[in-house]
């Protein structure tokens, strides 16, 4: 992990979060000799296309795995009482 000085960081911020972002770089940011903060990079967020692109990698269920997980799911709701809201 770099370690950067706040003044040195207030400096070259663009440059810091760049690199903190695009190398994956964590940096811990110290004033007075004393850790302040910790930069480090946020993951990737998901996307919808993300998601239908990776759909045909996936194992999926075959019937008779998909009527046993139906026969369960209704199961698991008779069992459950009924769940009202306070707003009723």
């Amino acid at each position: 992990m770099r370690t950067i000085t706040v003044t040195d960081a207030a400096r070259n911020f663009s440059d810091l979060v760049s690199r903190v972002h695009y190398q994956g770089e964590p940096a811990l940011l110290v004033k007075g000799g004393r850790a302040m903060v910790k930069m480090t990079p946020v993951r990737a967020a998901v996307t919808g296309r993300d998601l239908a692109a990776a759909w045909p990698t996936l194992r999926h269920l075959d019937k008779a795995e998909a009527n046993r997980l139906e026969r369960d799911l209704t199961r698991a709701r008779k069992l459950l009482p009924a769940l009202g809201s306070k707003w009723d």
